[in-house]
């Protein structure tokens, strides 16, 4: 199975966007998908650590684990604050089974081919997330707090993605550290 950049962002957002038309989700169900998401990502920048030789790679990998860990940490707090407890959806069914079978393509990858895959899955990925934050997170969100932490979040996510861009760009060009 070859990795399809644009069809994999295709298809994120076409799934946060069509689930904006469904039913939409419940604070407790957009608390799961971002603990979900924050997971998902955590588990990959882990897989980079472990798979990666590249120094770009490895920094952003770690700052992936650094800032999405005290992402989590400030989601399960603010839950407990507000009594919500994360819940499944159809959002975060469909962010863990393309997670399963990214990362199983991931593993399958080595040196410089893992490396793009990586970052270009990283860039889709938080492509996908910037979406799904902008167009159905954050108009879903009935409780103010969770609301403001969602728009809060989001300069962070965008650092991520130009991050990751930064990176793509260097290693197309053929810098690996």
């Amino acid at each position: 199975m070859k990795l399809n950049m644009k069809a994999v962002l295709a298809l994120a957002i076409g799934f946060f966007a069509v689930s904006a038309y469904a039913q939409a989700p419940t604070d407790p169900q957009i608390v799961g998908v971002v603990v979900a998401a924050n997971k998902i990502d955590i588990n990959y920048a882990h897989l980079a650590l472990a798979k990666s030789h590249n120094k770009l790679v490895r920094e952003f990998a770690r700052d992936m684990v650094t800032d999405h860990t005290a992402v989590q940490k400030s989601v399960f707090a603010l839950g407990a604050k507000l009594r919500v407890t994360p819940a499944g959806s159809g959002i975060s069914a469909s962010l863990n089974k393309q997670a399963a079978e990214t990362m199983a393509h991931l593993k399958t990858l080595h040196g410089a081919a893992f490396d793009k895959a990586y970052v270009d899955n990283e860039v889709g990925y938080h492509k996908a997330v910037i979406n799904a934050v902008s167009t159905v997170l954050i108009p879903n969100a009935k409780n103010a707090e969770l609301k403001s932490a969602l728009e809060g979040a989001a300069p962070m996510f965008q650092g991520h993605l130009e991050h990751a861009e930064h990176i793509q760009a260097t290693l197309a060009a053929g810098d690996n550290h």
